[in-house]
């Protein structure tokens, strides 16, 4: 009776380990410098809900916010060692999985609007989609971060010249800043991880930012810049990438939904990035001291974006 008893229970404890097998969720571990609470983190967060609904809990998307996986440089290395398995990142974490190409899209006065850039990318979109996938890396979908403009605290900044002896900055894995920086002379940048802008805002020693007015409001670094440049100097873009032998591993079922939802994600962000950005943008030169550059200023920084 003793040893019939132990031979049930052995069967039920086997079929219930098979369908806790099963059952188990398959979590994505996707790192993002993006706060939970930001634009980019609501939409993140119905992209998860999305995921998670349409397969019944078996694919879970688990977001580290707010560079909690490090900044861009560290989260696609974690993704080479499977410590993550995606990433929303600019281009500057894309040139990181040695697609170095794709920093053309943000190369300083390179496209006068979005139409231009939309035109350039999709036109090269199937190449860059290869190109990644030879990396190990499979784009879920493009998106963008916004237009740029230059903001700064205590003085406008009309020429290239005008940086000289400031606080300027660039972020670490960005090879287009100092070069630019060089190109002016007479700047001495520090790089710096995104976590660090704000403090370094706040204590002087970056006095300079050129970047989205939507990111300058996400970030909180708008509350520390008192002047703001009108003039777009380039245009941010991004992505949302994951690694490409995780995917293939997933069942086809869950492949399809996070594909789809990716597409859909990145769909939106790319819609509401930019009307967001916009939005900011009108805040600041509502709020700050803003300037138009005269065309002949216009030039010089042309001149200097070609060179």
């Amino acid at each position: 009776m003793f040893r019939k008893l132990l031979a049930t229970l052995a069967t039920v404890a086997v079929a219930m380990g098979i369908a806790g097998t099963a059952d188990a969720a398959t979590t994505l571990k996707i790192g993002t410098l993006a706060p939970g609470d930001s634009a980019w983190g609501k939409e993140f967060k119905k992209w998860a809900k999305d995921v998670a609904d349409d397969t019944g809990g078996e694919l879970v998307l688990d977001f580290q916010w707010n560079g909690q996986a490090g900044d861009e440089v560290l989260m696609v290395q974690k993704i080479r060692s499977g410590q993550l398995d995606g990433a929303a990142v600019t281009a500057i974490g894309l040139a990181q999985t040695g697609v170095t190409d794709v920093l053309l899209f943000q190369m300083p006065g390179l496209f006068s609007n979005w139409g231009k850039l939309d035109a350039a990318r999709n036109a090269m979109k199937a190449d860059f989609d290869q190109q990644f996938q030879s990396k190990g890396f499979t784009i879920l979908g493009w998106g963008d971060v916004g237009a740029a403009k230059t903001m700064s605290i205590g003085f406008e900044v009309h020429h290239p010249a005008d940086l000289q002896g400031k606080g300027c900055y660039f972020l670490a894995g960005d090879p287009i800043g100092p070069k630019l920086f060089a190109a002016i002379g007479g700047i001495n940048a520090k790089q710096v991880t995104v976590p660090e802008i704000l403090p370094n805002l706040t204590n002087g020693s970056i006095q300079v930012l050129t970047v989205p007015p939507i990111a300058a409001e996400q970030l909180q670094w708008a509350s520390r810049v008192t002047h703001i440049n009108t003039m777009t100097t380039g245009f941010g873009i991004g992505a949302i990438i994951v690694s490409t032998p995780k995917v293939a591993a997933l069942p086809d079922n869950l492949k399809t939904v996070l594909n789809n939802r990716g597409a859909e994600a990145a769909d939106r962000l790319t819609k509401s990035i930019r009307n967001i950005d916009a939005q900011a943008f009108a805040r600041l030169k509502s709020s700050k001291s803003a300037y138009e550059p005269s065309d002949p200023e216009k030039q010089e920084w042309r001149d200097l974006f070609a060179k």
